[in-house]
């Protein structure tokens, strides 16, 4: 059997060991070993836990090892995806067993799908892609690698998606836009026009913000 080891030992990856107790494969396929986090002492007020077993930095990978990146980040999350990329290891897809996906659908490494995402006919996902809860990514929609969509996402058919783009909770983007590599999308932003690289847009309609 698998030892999963989670990424990250923050509130987020609280988060991520309750999903994946919840998640196809638990103690069938992979059981979850522990933490890799630098601040070894994350969990002392939360004795439910696995430990904190090392930090990403010195941990050894181990043949029996696969992984999921628990950092919100997505600059964060491309760091230490590939320090543990880089070792040699494998990183395993979490799909909540209340998660939707429709025919033709395809998807990367280390996929992590929350509780009721809706995944529409013949979307293609990129690796290393967190999505929320209750999100909906219509038909034909491309999301590229290291994406993080907040709860209750929308994303209309057709819809392109670069590398490295947040979309924060209750975004909805019209179909068929495009989103470039690195952008941002505001809390409860209406996007009706591309947005380029590296911007950040919020508001209805959304606009491009300067953040300080």
């Amino acid at each position: 059997m698998k030892e999963l080891l989670i990424i990250g030992a923050r509130g987020f990856g609280r988060e991520i060991y309750n999903l994946a107790k919840r998640c196809h494969g638990y103690n069938i396929n992979w059981k979850i070993k522990g933490y890799l986090d630098d601040k070894s002492d994350a969990l002392d007020d939360f004795p439910d836990y696995p430990p904190i077993i090392d930090s990403v930095e010195k941990y050894e990978v181990k043949p029996e090892d696969v992984f999921v990146c628990a950092l919100g980040d997505v600059k964060q999350k491309l760091k230490y995806v590939m320090m543990i990329k880089d070792k040699g290891g494998i990183f395993l897809s979490l799909v909540h067993e209340t998660s939707v996906i429709y025919n033709g659908t395809q998807h990367g490494e280390g996929l992590i799908l929350f509780p009721f995402t809706h995944i529409t006919c013949n979307v293609r996902i990129g690796n290393w892609v967190t999505i929320l809860p209750f999100s909906v990514l219509g038909h034909d929609v491309t999301l590229g690698n290291f994406c993080h969509l907040n709860s209750y996402s929308f994303l209309g058919g057709f819809t392109s998606v670069g590398n490295l783009v947040t979309i924060n909770t209750g975004a909805t983007i019209v179909p068929g836009m495009n989103i470039g590599d690195e952008a941002v999308i505001g809390a409860g932003s209406v996007v009706i026009k591309n947005v380029p690289p590296k911007c950040t847009v919020f508001g209805n309609p959304a606009r491009k913000v300067n953040i300080q």
